[in-house]
């Protein structure tokens, strides 16, 4: 028998695997498609390192990621983590987060708007800011491929283009795998991260509401710089949602409206853009140093709960990492030493809000 099987091979089911694998353990991790797709969440050169959250049990988190991108390092003489920092701006409450950071030995600084404009010419901001210099972007691509060097590296296995059919949890005895192929492989546990698909890979657990969309973001070319990851919480009305947005060098600047795309099955994704002249109309009117007829638009999935909570925790012999909601990413090395915990202690719990029965 297999002592754990990880299903699943985006950021998430990587990062479990190497999380195990430090702690001596050697997973088997399963991916329906091959190396570097783009069918789901996982794939693109880079993903925001936001800090600014008030929350303490996403911040618990963040620290424990940031953790795991120091300790994956460099990879090709650049750090996986980016620091070049992060503008956050809009609505209220800014000084509650620089507060709840400040707290945790985060450096921040607050700014005015006259002062960030001068920092970063080519935005625009109305009112104060909070900086928060340690933060930047994650070089997405580049993660997954290191984590998976790593996994294998300690002697675990990762075998793509292999769909699972099912799981089954049978009790003490642990749990079955059913591959699409007809075969079946036995664990003590196994770990579901599969994004979009967890509704049908997990339909006899009892999971918050899911719904996958297809967002839609797109890189602009930069006229002048420099450039910080930023968040606009924008006031809702004349903009769909909260904007944003990080440099990809080599791609531009990428600037994206969270959770708007159109609702989809992820089996039959149309790549249908949305939103294409109200994001063209935001870069006009807030980021005059980007060309706003330049947008290059890309496409990934959303899973996401009501309320944007991830999904962390065990039934039985299956553990569950889900929901990630488009915030999840920078999480991952987080996530996945709470699933390799959840996968190697079933008396182990996430924080509380990440629970299924708070969900």
């Amino acid at each position: 028998m297999t002592r754990i099987v990880i299903v699943g091979a985006g950021v998430m089911g990587l990062a479990t695997a190497w999380a195990l694998t430090r702690r001596g353990e050697r997973p088997l991790v399963l991916e329906r498609f091959g190396r570097g797709h783009a069918h789901g969440a996982s794939h693109g050169e880079t993903r925001n390192f936001n800090d600014a959250y008030a929350e303490a049990h996403y911040l618990d988190l963040l620290q424990r990621a940031q953790e795991g991108w120091d300790a994956l390092g460099e990879v090709g003489g650049e750090p996986l983590l980016r620091r070049h920092g992060l503008v956050t701006h809009g609505g209220a409450g800014l000084e509650t987060i620089a507060r709840g950071l400040h707290d945790r030995g985060i450096p921040t600084l607050m700014l005015s708007g006259a002062e960030a404009r001068a920092q970063w010419p080519g935005m625009r901001f109305e009112a104060d800011v909070l900086y928060s210099p340690g933060a930047g972007v994650v070089r997405a691509s580049a993660a997954l491929l290191e984590l998976e060097r790593r996994v294998l590296a300690a002697g675990g296995e990762v075998r793509w283009g292999a769909p699972v059919a099912g799981l089954d949890d049978l009790g003490e005895r642990g749990a079955r795998v059913r591959l699409a192929s007809g075969g079946e492989i036995e664990a003590d546990v196994v770990v579901a991260t599969v994004g979009a698909w967890t509704e049908g890979l997990l339909a006899g657990i009892r999971m918050p509401r899911l719904t996958v969309t297809e967002e839609t973001p797109a890189h602009f070319a930069p006229t002048i710089g420099p450039w910080p990851s930023f968040n606009h919480r924008i006031d809702p009305g004349r903009y769909p949602a909260p904007v944003y947005g990080m440099p990809t060098p080599g791609e531009g600047v990428k600037v994206g409206f969270h959770r708007v795309g159109d609702v989809v099955d992820p089996d039959e994704r149309p790549h249908r853009v949305t939103h294409h002249d109200a994001l063209a109309e935001y870069v006009r009117e807030w980021m005059p140093g980007l060309d706003p007829d330049s947008a290059v638009h890309l496409s990934c999935t959303y899973t996401s709960t009501d309320d944007g909570a991830f999904v962390l925790d065990r039934v039985g012999s299956v553990v569950v990492g889900a929901g990630f909601s488009g915030h999840g990413f920078k999480f991952a090395p987080g996530v996945g030493a709470t699933l390799g915990a959840l996968a190697l202690d079933p008396a182990a719990r996430a924080a509380a809000p990440f629970r299924l029965m708070a969900a």
